[in-house]
Order: structure tokens, then sequence, then C-alpha cells
């Protein structure tokens, strides 16, 4: 996200503009400035009060209505579910379904659809992607019930999404959303064969280059921070991934990182870089107030580091090594499948070291010299021996 971002939303029942960029030190010292300002959780952005000044400085249109007149589906988006059935263990909102503002069958219908997904063994951040979208078809009925809308009536809906402007990416989630509500809930069959879904745009992944690397790696002096950098390039791992390491998963005796259960519900295992074993030890042996749990822990013991301090570690980095580029976290996975490629890696080999379930996914990283290597050096180790790092 390069630019800023607005749009007014419900949280906590009432209207707000919420505003949402990459971490920047000078739109952020701006924004705390602004009255009543705070940082979602939820929304993943800053929350601003919903005022004809803020209107204005935000570009929105005065017109828009606001909750509390006019109809819930003219806002950009509502609020998040608030789920009374999910077990606590998933970290997911805590307000109760009765409090929404929908209808008494459509709060049933939620429920129900919660408890199917949980059945089903989804994953939390599934869970919350696939409640939050489904809320955006009830909020729109109204008192209208979900079950009784035909096959016509959904695809009238999407067409509504499209004329809203939603990203792709945005349509087909709720596209998968309603599938599982309509075909796995209420079990009629192929309800979406009839809806084409809208083609998803072919985006190169952002990669950032051996000297840049280099740059940004000798910038940053913390240690932890280091390692937290160090271990996301030499494995190509998620950020998610990277701050729910555990102790444990470093194996050390046979080389090997083991993440479990990441995306997809996967396990697998990834190289362990000889320069990244002699971080993560030195990190460990200055800490004052040792990891009990996870490897990078933050101020509570035995609880993970926030990816969103992650995040913030990654843009701190690059702002000082005057990398002028649009890549956030994730540029290191991207980085680190390119630069294997460049190498001469099998493709199929990167793809179980990424944990894709599909070969077309880590195609994006083409092209790709077909050949079998045995030693496989990690990149992180390449960049020590070129002397990018100190």
């Amino acid at each position: 996200m390069s630019q800023i971002v607005c749009q007014l939303i419900i949280h906590r029942n009432k209207p707000v503009i919420l505003v949402q960029f990459e971490s920047n030190a000078s739109w952020n010292e701006r924004i705390r400035n602004v009255a009543g300002c705070r940082w979602s959780k939820t929304w993943k952005g800053w929350v601003i009060p919903d005022t004809p000044e803020n209107r204005a400085k935000c570009k929105l249109s005065p017109g828009v209505p606001q909750a509390t007149g006019g109809s819930a589906v003219a806002l950009r988006e509502s609020t998040p579910a608030k789920v009374d059935v999910i077990v606590s263990s998933q970290k997911l909102p805590a307000v109760k379904v009765d409090q929404l503002r929908i209808s008494e069958e459509n709060k049933q219908a939620l429920k129900d659809f919660l408890h199917h997904l949980q059945l089903k063994k989804y994953s939390a951040s599934t869970i919350k992607t696939y409640q939050y979208e489904f809320l955006q078809l009830l909020y729109a009925l109204k008192q209208i019930p979900a079950h009784s809308l035909t096959d016509k009536h959904i695809k009238r809906y999407m067409v509504w999404c499209v004329e809203q402007g939603y990203k792709e990416n945005t349509l087909h989630s709720r596209m998968n959303a309603l599938k599982f509500y309509y075909e796995q809930v209420l079990r009629r069959e192929k309800v979406f064969f009839e809806i084409p879904r809208p083609k998803k745009p072919i985006l190169l992944p952002k990669v950032l280059g051996e000297s840049e690397l280099g740059k940004m790696f000798k910038a940053v002096h913390n240690l932890k921070h280091k390692a937290i950098l160090f271990t996301a390039y030499s494995a190509g791992l998620r950020v998610s991934e990277v701050v729910k390491l555990k102790i444990r998963d470093i194996d050390s005796s046979r080389m090997q990182i083991r993440i479990e259960q990441a995306k997809g519900k996967k396990d697998r295992y990834v190289n362990l870089s000889i320069l990244l074993l002699d971080i993560l030890r030195a990190y460990l042996k200055a800490c004052e107030v040792k990891p009990v749990t996870y490897i990078f822990e933050g101020d509570v013991p035995g609880q993970a580091y926030s990816i969103r301090s992650a995040q913030l570690i990654f843009h701190q980095a690059k702002e000082k090594a005057g990398i002028v580029k649009d890549v956030g976290f994730h540029s290191l996975r991207h980085s680190f499948a390119t630069h294997m490629l460049e190498k001469g890696i099998d493709i199929r080999y990167i793809k179980d070291l990424l944990g894709h379930f599909s070969i077309k996914t880590t195609e994006r990283y083409l092209h790709v010299k077909k050949e079998s290597l045995v030693n496989i050096v990690s990149p992180l180790d390449d960049l020590w021996k070129k002397g990018f790092l100190e």
C-alpha cells in the first residue's frame, strides 16, 4: 500500500473513518495529531472520528450516509463480525452475535455459518475472513432472510459488489464465503456454477536485489531485529511463520527449521543457514530476559512477537538503508525465491521450501534452469561471502 486509503466504516457501533497506509514515520506523526485518533488492531489501521472536517481532509464525500441513517450498504465496508461461538484460543473478536444490527433470522444464519466453519476445522484467519465477508451480505439484506435468496439474487448482489469498485481479491473472498454458506451449510448444489469469477490480475513479486538487502541488513544494529530479518530471508518465511517459530523448531543437528501448521495447515522443513544459526545463538546469548517458548517474544514472556512489530522493523530498516521501492516484509520471501531460482535451484524444490500447494504459485518466479543440485546453500550465506554483510 504505497498511498493513503481512507474509507467509512462502522467500528464499535459508531461511524468512523479508517485510514490505512504502510508504516511511515511522517504519516504516523501527522495522524496522531488528529483528535480522537487511535490504532485499530482489528482493522490494522488508524481510526479517526467521522466529522465533516475529517471527511474533507480524507477527500470523502460529505453526502455519504452515516451509520445512524440511510443504508448500511452505502458504507465502504461494515463492522467486522462479532462472534460468540468461536473458542477463545482462536483469538477472534469476543462481542456477542446478538449485539449485531441484523435480523434475528440472519443472526441464527451467522451462528450456523460459524458453527459449520468450526466443525470443518478451518483456521482462525479463514474464519475471520469468511465471517466478515458473510456479514457484508447480512448487513445489506436487513430484514430479508439469507436463506431465502435464489441464485439470481446472489448474482445480482455480486454485480452490485463489482459496481462498488471492490478489488478482485475481495470479490473472490466474498464469493468463497457465500459459496460456503449456500453450498456447505444449506446444502444447495452448484449455487455458484453460473456466477463467473473475476479474473485476478497477474502481479509479479516485488523483489529486493542482493546489494539492497545488504544495505538494509547493515542498517540494523539491534541483534533481535537483525535475527528476525535474517530468519525471514534465509528460509523464505512468511512474517507469521517467523514470529511463531519456537525454540524447539530449530534443529541444529540436522540444520533444519520446522515450520509448524503454517498456511493451509501444513508442516514443512526448510534449511537452516549456518550464518542464521550463528546470529540466533548470538541473539539468544545477549537476551537479558531469555525467551520461554518462542524464539522471538514480546514484552510478555511466553507470548510470540507481534506481526505488526516485525513489519515495523522491516520498514524502519528499509528507510535507514534509503530504499525507495514500494515493498513490505513479504518481499524478503519473494527475494529468497527469486535469488534461489537465479542460482539454478529447481522450482519444484523451491515450491516445497515455500510451502506452496500448487507449482503454479511458484511459477511466478520463473524462468528457472531445470537442474538438480545436491548441495544447496542459503542465499543469506552468499550475501555474507560476497561482503554485503558485516
